[in-house]
């Protein structure tokens, strides 16, 4: 039972780390707990990449995005705790859009002061610390509450193939 504790305390930490690395304003290139470089507020963007489960959203460095079924009307319903696990995209800026994305479905809200998460046709994005690298879709329908976004803001709620 003492192991599980420290192993989620460390792993607890870490994902801390790594959210604040990506809430980060400076406009220079930093780098997560992870090693990947994540650029400063002035390059968030959101694209469509090919993935197993069609066209899907994800960041400038090709990292998956999510939404939060719990999350209604562009709030996040994702708690400390939660967002541990699924790290807001956050941008101190405007988040621009990219490949296959349509301006007009791309929002942000406020997640603190001077931070805002972005959001897609209403649906705040996340990742998931269990996505190691560029591609992975570990988060897909963890839950039954995350899955990847589609084009047109639609959550893919189905198994690969």
């Amino acid at each position: 039972m003492r192991l599980r504790s420290l192993m989620f305390a460390a792993t607890t930490t870490a994902t801390a780390l790594f959210t604040l690395t990506a809430c980060g304003g400076s406009d220079t290139e930093q780098k997560d707990d992870r090693g990947t470089a994540r650029k400063g507020a002035s390059t968030v963007s959101v694209r469509l990449s090919d993935s197993e489960y069609g066209r899907i959203l994800v960041d400038q460095t090709g990292r998956t995005l999510y939404a939060f079924t719990k999350d209604k009307a562009g709030v996040s319903n994702c708690g400390t705790a939660c967002i541990a696990v699924w790290p807001a995209l956050t941008t101190r800026s405007d988040p621009k859009p990219g490949e296959g994305t349509e301006k007009l479905l791309l929002a942000e809200t406020e997640l603190t002061k001077g931070v805002t998460q972005v959001m897609y046709n209403k649906w705040p994005l996340y990742y998931y610390v269990g996505d190691a690298v560029a591609g992975d879709v570990n988060g897909q329908g963890v839950d039954d509450e995350w899955f990847v976004v589609t084009a047109d803001g639609k959550l893919v709620k189905k198994s690969a193939g």
